[in-house]
């Protein structure tokens, strides 16, 4: 089964829907790059996915832990460079509000840094990587 269909809207949008939800969100092409900037790029989507994926797993493995990281934030900057137009760099500082011994902030900071968005983007893109716990 399909994960996603993508509908090309003109003007450089598109309406991405998750097949089996029925969500959808809309991207737009940058500012920078022909766009009017009024949605997420299609850069900003794979950026803000790490940030997603990262807090999932964290997710997955603090429940395990019996830890509750329910209001937790990522706060999301992208780069781009050109000759090839891509993303440099991706930098995502977390916020984690609770207070934790160290031996789980290095379990779920460890869960966050082997998420699968992390291992599939190219080894070139600079992951710069933040957590503050509370």
């Amino acid at each position: 089964m399909s994960t996603a269909k993508v509908t090309y809207l003109g003007s450089l949008r598109t309406e991405c829907e998750h097949i089996k939800s029925g969500n959808k969100y809309i991207t737009d092409a940058p500012i920078d790059n022909h766009g009017k900037g009024e949605a997420f790029s299609p850069t900003d989507t794979v950026a803000t996915g790490l940030a997603n994926c990262m807090l999932t797993v964290m997710g997955i493995k603090a429940n395990d832990l019996q830890i509750d990281l329910k209001g937790s934030t990522a706060t999301v900057t992208k780069t781009m460079a050109s000759n090839p137009r891509r993303i440099s760099k991706i930098e995502i500082v977390f916020k984690l509000p609770v207070i934790l011994e160290d031996k789980n902030k290095t379990i779920l900071e460890k869960t966050a840094n082997t998420c699968p968005v992390h291992h599939s983007l190219h080894p070139d893109i600079e992951k710069v990587i933040t957590f503050n716990w509370r």
